[in-house]
C-alpha cells in the first residue's frame, strides 16, 4: 500500500506550531506509517522548536502582507519565490493531504495544493478569520473552526472543533492552593514589550504584598535583563525571569493565574487547562482578533480583560490584589471556564483528516 503523505503548512510563531504539532502528533498517532513534512517560515524560534521536536521541516521565505510602507514591498517582493518553492515542495513531495493552519506561510502551499487537486484543509483558531484563511475560502476542502461564531465566514465548509492544543495542558490536574497566589506572565513567544514595561510599571505598588506572590515572567530576548533588573531592584526574590519556557504546561501547572495577550493559542490553553487569567490584548493585531477573542472568555466571566489604551499599573494591582484576598473568584471563572472545554479536539480533526485521504484516494 502506498505510504501516505501528509504537509502540515503555517507557522512564524508559537501560535501556529503548537496547534501544527498537536495535530502531527495525533495523526501519527493514530497511523505511524504517515509520512509528515512540516512548512513553515525561517524564523528562529520556529527552527529551534521544530529541532527540539525531532520533525521533517522546510522553511520559506515568507512575510505576511498586512504590513506597512517597505514592509509589505518586501513581502510582495518574496511571495513569487515563496509560490515558487511551494510547487517544488509540492511536486518532490507528491502529498495526499495539505493542512494550513492559518498563517501566512500557509498561503502559497495550500492554493497550489489545491489547485493541483491535492485535498486540503485549513484550521481558523481565531473568532475572525485571519487574511490567509479568508482568502483561501474558496479553494479548500473543509475549514476547523475554534469558535461557533466563526462559521459563518466559511460557507458551508466549516466544522467547529476547537483549537488543538499539546496534550499536556488537557492533563494538568487542579492547582493545590496555598498561601502565595502564583502568577505566569508572558506576551506570547516572543514577548510583549508592552506587557514587560506594564508589569515593571507596576512593581512598586506590588511591592506591599511580594511575599504572597510567586511570579513566573517569560520576556522574550530583548528585554530580557532589564526586566530582571526590575524585579531585583523592587526587592522581589520568588521570581523566575526568563525569555521563553520551553515546557509552558509545567507553568500552567504551578499557575493560579496568568496575565498575557490573547491570541487563539493562548486562549485555547486557558480553556483546555482551565486556568483564570488577566488578559490584555495586542491592540495592534490583525483585524482586532485578540480583543474578540479574549471577549469570549469574558462573557462567560471565565477572564477579565484590560485593553491597551485603559492600560494603568493601577488597574493591573488593583485586579491582582482583588483575586489574591478572594480566591474563590479564581475558582469561579475556573468553572466557567470548564463549561466551554472541547474534548478530544486533536483526535477529532485526526478523524477528519483521515476522511479527507479517503475521499482523495477515491478521486
Amino acid at each position: 500500500m502506498k505510504e501516505k503523505k501528509i504537509i502540515i503548512s503555517g507557522g512564524g510563531t508559537a501560535g501556529h506550531i503548537y496547534p501544527a504539532l498537536a495535530v502531527g502528533n495525533k495523526l501519527k498517532e493514530n497511523d505511524a506509517s504517515l509520512q509528515l513534512t512540516y512548512v513553515g517560515t525561517h524564523r528562529k524560534l520556529e527552527k529551534n522548536i521544530m529541532e527540539h521536536h525531532k520533525v521533517g521541516f522546510i522553511p520559506l521565505k515568507i512575510e505576511g502582507l498586512k504590513g506597512k510602507g517597505l514592509r509589505t514591498i518586501k513581502s510582495l517582493f518574496l511571495l513569487p519565490f515563496s509560490f515558487l518553492k511551494s510547487f517544488s515542495i509540492l511536486r518532490r513531495i507528491r502529498p495526499d493531504l495539505v493542512i494550513g493552519m492559518g498563517g501566512y506561510s500557509s498561503g502559497p502551499i495550500v492554493l497550489l495544493a489545491s489547485w493541483m487537486k491535492i485535498p486540503t484543509l485549513i484550521l481558523e483558531q481565531n473568532l475572525y478569520p485571519g487574511f490567509t484563511n479568508r482568502m483561501l475560502v474558496p479553494w479548500v476542502r473543509k475549514a476547523v473552526v475554534a469558535f461557533k461564531g466563526s462559521l459563518s465566514y466559511f460557507k458551508g465548509k466549516g466544522i467547529f472543533i476547537g483549537n488543538p492544543v499539546r496534550e499536556e495542558f488537557y492533563n494538568l490536574s487542579p492547582k493545590a492552593r496555598n498561601a502565595k497566589l502564583a502568577i505566569l506572565i508572558f506576551g506570547g513567544s516572543q514577548g510583549s514589550h508592552f506587557l514587560n514595561k506594564g508589569i515593571t510599571a507596576s512593581l512598586p505598588l506590588l511591592k506591599e504584598e511580594k511575599a504572597s506572590l510567586r511570579i513566573y515572567h517569560q520576556t522574550g530576548e530583548k528585554d530580557l535583563e532589564w526586566v530582571k533588573e526590575n524585579y531585583a531592584q523592587n526587592g522581589f526574590k520568588e521570581v523566575t525571569v526568563a525569555p521563553y519556557f520551553l515546557d509552558m504546561a509545567s507553568y500552567f501547572q504551578k499557575s493560579d493565574l496568568i496575565i498575557s495577550r490573547a491570541g487563539a493559542t493562548t486562549i485555547a490553553e486557558f480553556i483546555a487547562s482551565q486556568k483564570a487569567s488577566i488578559l490584555i490584548p495586542f491592540s495592534q493585531a490583525a483585524d482586532n482578533h485578540q480583543v474578540l477573542n479574549a471577549g469570549e472568555l469574558e462573557k462567560i466571566n471565565g477572564a477579565e480583560i484590560i485593553l491597551e489604551e485603559e492600560f494603568t499599573p493601577e488597574l493591573l494591582v488593583e485586579k491582582i490584589f482583588d483575586l489574591l484576598h478572594n480566591r474563590e473568584k479564581i475558582a469561579r471563572m475556573e468553572k466557567n471556564i470548564a463549561r466551554i472545554k472541547t474534548e478530544k479536539v486533536t483526535e477529532k480533526i485526526s478523524d477528519l483528516c483521515f476522511k479527507l485521504l479517503e475521499a482523495g484516494r477515491k478521486e
